[in-house]
C-alpha cells in the first residue's frame, strides 16, 4: 500500500488485473480531514439533465407551463417533465401555448388532438410570507377523468422538492408504482486535487456537500432508513470504515482494525454492515454490529473475497471473489455458508448491485477492455449489456428497482447517468466542473 490513494482512485477504470481489482475493491476510501455539515453546492456545478433513447411502450402526458410559474425562482413543470422521461415510462407531447390551471376543466378533445394520454395542469402562487402554494391536477384523458391533485405549501428552497413530489404524484397515480423522484442519490466528485462527497435530489439537483478532503472520496452506502452514510476514510494513513449522519454531519467509527477496513455495505435491518477485514492477513468478509461488536468472519477462502451486499430480505449477500482464478460474483448464505457462483459468462465480474424487488442484479463485466454495465434476470440468470459506454462502475438501483444508476465516462470525462433496466432511456447528470464517481441510490424516506 504505498502507491498513494489519489493514484489508486484515478486508475481504477483502467485495472485490468485482479491485483488491481484487489487494490480498488480493498483501497477503495474517503478522507474526512474536512467533516462539514451539509453545505449547499455552488450554482455554477449544478446539474442538468439529458435523455436520450426510445422506450418500447411510453406514455403519452401534457404538462403545460404552470400558472404564475415565472415568479417562481424554479420551473415546476420543466422538472416534472425531465423526472417523467428520464423514468422511461412517459414521453412529454408538446403543450407550447396552452395555458391551464388546476381549476381549468378537461377539454378531452383538444387534448387528444395533441396526442396526450394525460395532462397535468397547475399554478405557483408567491404568498405574503414569502412561501409557494404549488397546485397541480391530473386528468385520465382517454377516460376524461380527474385523478385527483396535490398542494404543497413550501418555501422557495424546498420548490425542487415540491417538484418532485408531484412527479411522484403522477408517476404512481399513472403506474400503480411508487415514484423514487423526491428520493435522494450521493456521490463523489473530483475537482483538482479536491474530493467531495455530496447528496443530491434523484436527478442530481440540489446538491449539498457532506465531506471535502484532499484525499480520494470512494463508496458511500446508504443505511436502510436513509439517514447514514457508510464510508472508508485513509485520514489515518490506513483505511478505515465511518458512519456519517446525513442532518448533523456527526461521524462514529465503525472499523479501524488491523490491515484494510473496506467494502461497508448495511443489513436490510440496519442493525449490522458486512465488510471487506484484512486483519486476519486476507481479504476476506466479515459482519459486524453497528453499535460495536467483534466482527464475525464469514468467508474461509485463501483467495480475495470483497464488495459484499445484502438480498433486500437479509437472507443472503453477494459478494466479489477470485477463487475461481479470476473476479465473479457469488452468492451465500447471511452466515457465509453454502456460496455458490452466479456469473459465468466473461472472466472478470464486479460491483453486484440488487434490486428491491429481488428481480435483478446489477454489475460490472469487462468485455476486451470495456467495462460495461450489466443487468442479470436473477430468475432465469440471462444477462444483458445495456451500455455502449466503456468505464462503467458502481451501478447502484432506484427504491422501487426501475432505474438504475452508474458511473461512466464520456468524452473524456466521467459522469453519472441513469438508465431504464432495458438500457433503452438514459439520462445523463453532468457536473459543470470535475468527475463524478461512485453513485449510491438512497431508499425511500422523505
Amino acid at each position: 500500500m504505498q502507491c498513494s490513494s489519489t493514484a489508486r482512485a484515478d486508475n481504477v477504470k483502467n485495472d485490468v488485473s485482479f491485483a488491481n481489482f484487489e487494490r480498488r475493491a480493498a483501497l477503495k476510501a474517503i478522507s474526512a480531514a474536512g467533516l462539514l455539515g451539509l453545505t449547499a453546492m455552488p450554482a455554477w456545478a449544478q446539474f442538468r439533465v439529458e435523455v436520450s433513447g426510445v422506450g418500447l411502450t411510453q406514455l403519452p402526458i401534457a404538462l403545460p407551463v404552470f400558472t404564475g410559474e415565472s415568479q417562481a425562482p424554479q420551473k415546476i413543470s420543466a422538472i416534472l417533465r425531465a423526472d417523467l422521461e428520464r423514468s422511461g415510462m412517459f414521453r412529454a407531447v408538446d403543450a407550447e401555448g396552452l395555458k391551464a390551471d388546476e381549476n381549468t376543466r378537461l377539454d378531452a378533445g383538444m387534448w387528444r388532438q395533441r396526442g396526450a394520454d394525460a395532462v397535468a395542469t397547475g399554478s405557483i402562487t408567491l404568498l405574503a410570507d414569502g412561501r409557494f402554494d404549488v397546485r397541480v391536477r391530473l386528468w385520465d384523458v382517454v377516460r376524461s377523468q380527474d385523478l385527483g391533485g396535490q398542494t404543497h405549501l413550501v418555501s422557495a428552497a424546498d420548490l425542487r422538492l415540491a417538484a418532485h413530489r408531484v412527479a411522484d404524484f403522477i408517476y404512481e397515480k399513472l403506474t400503480r408504482e411508487k415514484g423514487i423522484f423526491a428520493t435522494r442519490i450521493a456521490y463523489v466528485t473530483k475537482s483538482g486535487t479536491r474530493f467531495n462527497l455530496w447528496v443530491a435530489d434523484s436527478d442530481g439537483e440540489n446538491a449539498q456537500s457532506a465531506l471535502i478532503s484532499p484525499e480520494p472520496i470512494i463508496s458511500p452506502s446508504w443505511s436502510p432508513t436513509g439517514t447514514q452514510l457508510a464510508y472508508v476514510s485513509f485520514e489515518s494513513r490506513k483505511p478505515v470504515i465511518y458512519s456519517h449522519d446525513v442532518a448533523t454531519g456527526k461521524r462514529r467509527l465503525l472499523a479501524n482494525f488491523k490491515g484494510s477496513n473496506s467494502a461497508p455495505a448495511w443489513s436490510p435491518d440496519g442493525r449490522q454492515l458486512v465488510a471487506t477485514l484484512s486483519r486476519d492477513g486476507g481479504s476476506q468478509i466479515y459482519a459486524m454490529d453497528v453499535n460495536g461488536s467483534e466482527p464475525r468472519r464469514l468467508t474461509q477462502s485463501p483467495s480475495i473475497d470483497t464488495e459484499p451486499t445484502y438480498t433486500p430480505d437479509g437472507q443472503s449477500i453477494y459478494f466479489v471473489s477470485d477463487r475461481g482464478g479470476a473476479p465473479q460474483i457469488y452468492k451465500m448464505a447471511a452466515n457465509g455458508s453454502n456460496p455458490q457462483r452466479v456469473t459465468f459468462s466473461g472472466n472478470y465480474n464486479i460491483s453486484p448491485a440488487l434490486s428491491q424487488d429481488g428481480r435483478w442484479m446489477a454489475y460490472i463485466s469487462r468485455i476486451g477492455g470495456a467495462f460495461k454495465l450489466h443487468v442479470m434476470d436473477l430468475a432465469s440468470g440471462v444477462s444483458t449489456a445495456i451500455t455502449d459506454t466503456s468505464a462503467d462502475e458502481n451501478p447502484s438501483f432506484a427504491p422501487n428497482s426501475r432505474l438504475i444508476v452508474y458511473a461512466t465516462q464520456q468524452q473524456g470525462r466521467e459522469a453519472l447517468m441513469t438508465s431504464t433496466l432495458d438500457g433503452k432511456v438514459k439520462a445523463r447528470l453532468t457536473g459543470a466542473a470535475g468527475d463524478i464517481r461512485e453513485p449510491d441510490w438512497a431508499p425511500f424516506t422523505r
